[in-house]
């Protein structure tokens, strides 16, 4: 899964000839999924990477998935309907291989996926995933920034243009190719590259500049006065710090998460095991591991502690307590206590908080460009300080400054949303 944590000045090959730079990469995946489809498909992704060719089949939880992209976590309906879509996905790939040799193929996004007591379980053809594995061919998404976007057309043009940030461009895509990759090839509607420009290109380009960590710029060659081909330049963005800032978990500042990355864990397993964890669960796993004498892998051996649940054998206490500390001691569970019950609240208060603004970005989604600039100004008319005003305009709906006012927003245009 794309990760913008890649060092990709460290890789060799074919990505650092000039040669083959240009040809960096032609998966192109079907743009016919939806905006909560495409994040699903990332995720997958992301949580299968490290294992992605050495595992036949990967598994996540089948709630923490829904969460991650966004779903009520018991609404697995959804979950089915969109697992099917991925599975009814074509990917493709037209490229040079080491040798200059062309090579062409063509996969389902996923060759199965199942839900069997709480847990998703799918799989990849051993030839996608060695294409999807492969850093020089298919770049890792970060999905703190794909949370960003309100549009499966803004995303879709994002991961499309991301793979090209080390060449600087996309290179020509003939229009028919980008239609297919943004999903509205076999449009009558999009034949029109008027219809396409105003629609598509246009609005996608501003959100790709708005919420990602890159810049993207459209250019267009002509056969006469017709339009035939389009490629993107694409540069880092000045901003891309703001989007780190605005991941509401923090999790990179975390010293759990140091920690890790010390021992040797790489940055998206990390990031998961607190995502899927909690600081304080995987902290106390950690600090296992190190007490246990004979462990050949930390790293292997915490995977394992933290799915099962290790625990350390309790200490025998002594026959004849010291009365003196008894006092000390209920100060201290009296403390832990209380912490454990905010470190709950505030839990609880993230995932309602989360889901609320999946659902905000779901209702954003459905509507079209007309009625999402009305509801923007709408809701800026509505704020009484400039410093709320900018960071909504920095961070659109998903304005964690405005959170609440944006929930209310909401609700107001559409009463049981939340509900």
């Amino acid at each position: 899964m794309p990760d913008t944590q890649v060092d990709m000045d460290n890789l060799s090959g074919a990505l650092r000839r000039e040669t083959v730079k240009k040809n960096v990469a032609a998966i192109h995946i079907s743009g016919k999924l939806s905006l909560l489809q495409r994040k699903l498909s990332n995720v997958l992704l992301l949580n299968a990477y490290d294992a992605l060719t050495s595992a036949p089949t990967h598994t996540i939880d089948a709630r923490t998935l829904a969460m991650m992209v966004g779903y009520n976590s018991n609404d697995f309906d959804t979950l089915r309907a969109s697992l099917r879509a991925l599975a009814e996905t074509v990917a493709e790939w037209d490229m040079l291989d080491e040798q200059g040799r062309q090579e062409w193929g063509v996969s389902s996004l996923l060759s199965f996926a199942k839900l069997k007591n709480g847990i998703c379980e799918y799989a990849y053809s051993p030839a996608l995933a060695q294409k999807l594995y492969d850093p020089k061919i298919y770049a890792l998404i970060n999905v703190q920034i794909q949370r960003n976007f309100s549009s499966g057309h803004g995303l879709a043009l994002y991961e499309n243009c991301y793979r090209f940030v080390r060449t600087g461009s996309t290179g020509w895509w003939a229009l028919d190719v980008f239609r297919k990759l943004m999903g509205v090839d076999g449009s009558e509607y999009y034949a029109s590259f008027k219809h396409l420009n105003a629609k598509i290109i246009k609005p996608a380009v501003v959100e790709v500049n708005k919420s990602s960590d890159i810049l993207i710029e459209p250019e267009f060659q002509k056969k006469g006065r017709t339009v035939t081909d389009i490629r993107f330049l694409i540069k880092g963005n000045p901003q891309k710090a703001m989007f780190e800032i605005d991941d509401e978990d923090g999790v990179r500042n975390l010293t759990i998460y140091k920690t890790l990355r010390q021992q040797g864990v790489s940055d998206r397993l990390a990031r998961q095991w607190i995502s899927e964890h909690g600081e304080d669960y995987v902290r106390e796993k950690l600090e296992y591991a190190k007490g246990r004498d004979g462990v050949k892998s930390t790293l292997g051996f915490l995977s394992a502690a933290l799915r099962d649940n290790y625990q350390a054998p309790e200490k025998k206490t002594s026959a004849v307590p010291d009365p003196s500390m008894g006092e000390a001691v209920k100060r201290r569970t009296a403390e832990q206590e209380q912490q454990d019950k905010e470190y709950e609240a505030r839990t609880v208060e993230r995932t309602e908080r989360a889901r609320r603004l999946a659902i905000v970005e779901d209702l954003v989604s459905r509507r079209n460009p007309t009625q999402r600039d009305a509801d923007k100004r709408l809701f800026l008319s509505g704020l009484d300080n400039d410093l709320d005003r900018e960071h909504f305009r920095a961070h659109g709906w998903r304005s964690g400054l405005n959170a609440t006012k944006i929930f209310e927003f909401w609700e107001e245009l559409e009463p049981e949303a939340f509900t």
